[in-house]
């Protein structure tokens, strides 16, 4: 699966030491914001919990980490703790802040393509998480979502299409259920879901 493989790539980079980490940022650019407090607050305060950690992960994204953000620019905010090359132009990274641990990202040629999760919250708009069954999806979603299979056959998930992008829940390695919930371009999400990864 795509977020075993984001893992061991990591540890491997840690192990031969490619793995990137980026230094902290100032104060100033790790808030981020820049529109004044009184017009983020509404959004502000629907977007975190009591941990600043987001309850809603939507095929925009979450937070600032949106699709189709720059990691360059990320990375220059204080976004961005790790980095591990992929391949085919593929870059996967962690999060910084409140947000470790919480969130894995993937960027194509520079920009976000995908937003993950093994944690819940967040959940997607719909109310569905990491921990579910595959009913519990059906039941939310009914027919704007489907149980799909691997192009090989041995892996199942839920997805959920908006035009050009996804919500992919798949399963967990050793109980049933969701274990993972990501977003992003169904060209990269549901491709790597369908087909593997990019090489």
């Amino acid at each position: 699966m795509n977020r075993l493989w984001i893992v061991l790539t990591a540890t491997a980079a840690l192990a031969s030491g490619t793995l990137t980490v980026a230094g902290p940022a100032p104060a100033a650019a790790a808030a981020g914001n820049t529109a004044p407090a009184s017009a983020r607050a509404p959004y502000a305060a629907a977007m975190t919990t009591e941990h600043g950690h987001p309850r809603v992960l939507g095929v925009g994204g979450a937070g600032v980490y949106r699709i189709g953000a720059s990691l360059a620019a990320l990375t220059a905010a204080g976004r961005i703790d790790w980095t591990a090359p992929g391949c085919a132009g593929v870059v996967n990274a962690g999060v910084a802040g409140s947000w470790a641990g919480v969130l894995l990202l993937a960027f194509r040629d520079g920009r976000l393509v995908e937003v993950g999760t093994a944690t819940a919250p967040p959940r997607s708009p719909a109310g569905a998480s990491v921990g579910m069954s595959f009913d519990e999806l059906e039941a939310i979603y009914g027919s704007r979502g489907a149980l799909i299979r691997n192009d090989a056959g041995t892996a199942e998930a839920y997805l959920v299409r908006f035009g050009s992008r996804v919500e992919l829940f798949t399963g967990h390695p050793i109980r049933p259920g969701v274990g993972y919930f990501q977003v992003g371009l169904a060209s990269y999400v549901e491709r790597n879901f369908r087909q593997g990864g990019t090489c």
